[in-house]
């Protein structure tokens, strides 16, 4: 992943460095295992780790050149393991195959940046249900197809994209449960060189379950579900950065991204404020769904076990997460300071000539006793006569003025179907029902 969309501490989980200390301590533990079992000397398992310990950090390098000669990774770093520690490193690996280890340590990353990226979604949920709240009353208009439909609130859209994210959430957490295996069960998933005690030793030490069956490899259904979930959560990313987007639009313009100090919109033209921070979260989100895929086609490997997926995986572990740990506080930002205009909210839910209202007062007049399509007739003909005056005329006079509509109603009956405030009588029903009764936590 390059640096421009990376954070430290997603990157760092999967340095080589990081990679390597994972290795050695589900190697370490397992012999400890084997040691509990008698099957190696307690003291050669405890020299395991004193050597570790006296060595210091890995030398990558020297891994890499190991590497090169054997074409083989997990050789190449016993055999470094073997350099630092000494004759006891003949007891390491007894009875493993290499995606035992793996396998496992990817678990164990995949963990590690779960925990990261719920930490990024409590942020956002956080800021969102600040925002939420703060508009909760703050009127604007609601589009279907783009187009003006009926009033909602700023803080209703900012609750749907809290509950939105809290589903994610949800899903994000059961996800990590999914992945966070530990298979250490030898050639062909057997057990029959190892323990299953090893493997269950090695889970609890690393945070991880017992994977129930394997076969040489964790079943990659696992990992498939795992991608998925990051790419639903960086759906709605885009979903939401979509709708900044469009608010911020110059015709429209009810709320858009904070434009700092000294920031410049175009080398070209000094007047421009552009939502780049919602677009480039629109095209980080394509980035993360672009991964889905693959890890889909992961799982269906050869008998009972390929590598078609290795290659893959070097790739979709780091750069998805990194990618969406990046997004989730990129968008957590352009959320906190999300520049409001309440006034323009009002002037483009005004500037229709009450349109809004329409339905109001076809329900009206189906309640007076007019069928629903002579009702509806008589509303859209008034209606059209705005819509094309580009709302210089005024629904609610024409209405008034229409004598059809008025032998059905009478004109403050009309006027009473124009209230703004109608529409947001269950405003706290629904925030109740997002944020719970006392509105201070996730229902």
């Amino acid at each position: 992943m390059i640096p421009r969309y990376s954070r430290p501490d997603m990157a760092a989980i999967w340095t080589p460095e990081s990679r390597f200390r994972i290795w050695f301590e589900i190697e370490a533990h397992a012999t400890d295992a084997l040691a509990k079992l008698g099957v190696v000397p307690q003291e050669a398992a405890a020299r395991i780790w004193e050597a570790d310990t006296a060595a210091g950090p890995f030398d990558v390098a020297r891994i890499d050149a190991i590497e090169a000669e054997t074409k083989h990774d997990v050789i190449a770093f016993l055999t470094h393991v073997a350099e630092r520690t000494g004759p006891e490193a003949r007891f390491l690996h007894q009875g493993m195959t290499s995606s035992d280890v793996l396998d496992t340590c990817l678990a164990v990353q995949l963990a590690r940046a779960s925990d990261i990226l719920i930490a990024d979604l409590d942020r956002l949920l956080e800021v969102l249900k600040r925002r939420a709240f703060e508009h909760k009353l703050t009127p604007t208009i609601g589009r279907s197809h783009g187009i003006h439909a009926e009033p909602v609130t700023f803080g209703l859209k900012l609750a749907q994209a809290y509950a939105e994210f809290d589903r994610n959430r949800t899903r994000l957490v059961a996800a990590r449960a999914d992945v966070a295996t530990c298979a250490i069960s030898g050639a062909v998933g057997t057990f029959a060189n190892i323990d299953p005690f090893v493997e269950e030793y090695v889970a609890g030490k690393l945070g991880l379950s017992v994977e129930p069956v394997s076969t040489q490899v964790i079943p990659r259904d696992r990992h498939a579900m795992f991608f998925a979930t990051l790419g639903v959560i960086a759906s709605s990313i885009e979903r939401l950065a979509t709708e900044v987007r469009h608010l911020q639009r110059t015709e429209v313009l009810e709320a858009e991204e904070y434009f700092s100090p000294g920031q410049k919109g175009s080398s070209a033209m000094p007047h421009k404020r552009n939502p780049v921070l919602t677009e480039n979260l629109t095209g980080l989100a394509r980035m993360v769904r672009g991964y889905v895929t693959p890890a889909l086609e992961n799982v269906a490997l050869w008998h009972e076990r390929d590598i078609s997926h290795s290659s893959v995986e070097r790739y979709i572990g780091p750069d998805a997460t990194i990618t969406l740990d990046f997004a989730l506080a990129r968008l957590t930002g352009v959320i906190d300071k999300l520049l409001v205009y309440p006034a323009r909210m009002q002037k483009n839910l005004d500037r229709m000539g009450g349109l809004v209202h329409s339905q109001r007062v076809l329900l009206a007049l189906t309640q007076a006793g007019v069928s629903r399509e002579d009702a509806y007739r008589l509303v859209q003909r008034n209606a059209m006569k705005v819509w094309e005056s580009d709302g210089a005329l005024s629904l609610m006079d024409l209405l008034k003025a229409d004598p059809e509509v008025g032998a059905a109603l009478p004109a403050e009956a009309i006027e009473a179907r124009f209230d703004l405030d109608y529409h947001y009588k269950h405003v706290d029903t629904i925030f109740a029902r997002v944020f719970g009764e006392a509105g201070d936590g996730r229902a």
